[in-house]
């Protein structure tokens, strides 16, 4: 695989997630795949990511999640995303509603085997999250 079919596999994946096309992420991550929501919390299994995506999504209205930035190097692709989205004002348990806006920043380290993403570590500012939310 050339770095350039590499990055555009992370886009096209970036893509699904932001259309909310969550049935088609299949195509784009190996059967083994991990997500990593920080350093060391790994939830294997493409099922764990969906339903970490669809809380997030679920919490927001008027979502948006777009990749601005992409690097890539041997089998790591680097995507640079901002989410942007009002919190409803009724929740879904994962983070407390409060109809406040939420823009944030994250990166994530992906990791490409034989035309797939293996795995996918985020990150992103949780203080700054929680801030922008605070309901006090």
């Amino acid at each position: 695989m050339t770095l350039e079919t590499n990055k555009q596999l992370v886009r096209d994946f970036y893509q699904a997630i932001d259309e909310k096309r969550f049935d088609d992420l299949g195509q784009y991550v190996s059967d083994d795949f991990v997500f990593y929501t920080q350093v060391d919390t790994p939830k294997p299994g493409l099922s764990g990511f969906i339903d970490s995506e669809k809380a997030s999504f679920d919490a927001f209205e008027e979502v948006s999640f777009k990749l601005n930035e992409i690097v890539a190097e041997g089998d790591k692709v680097g995507a640079y995303l901002i989410f942007e989205g009002r919190n409803q004002l009724h929740g879904t348990g994962v983070i407390k509603p409060s109809g406040k806006n939420l823009r944030l920043s994250l990166f994530c380290l992906l990791t490409i085997r034989d035309g797939k993403i293996t795995e996918k570590r985020a990150h992103f500012d949780v203080a700054d999250a929680q801030a922008q939310l605070a309901t006090n």
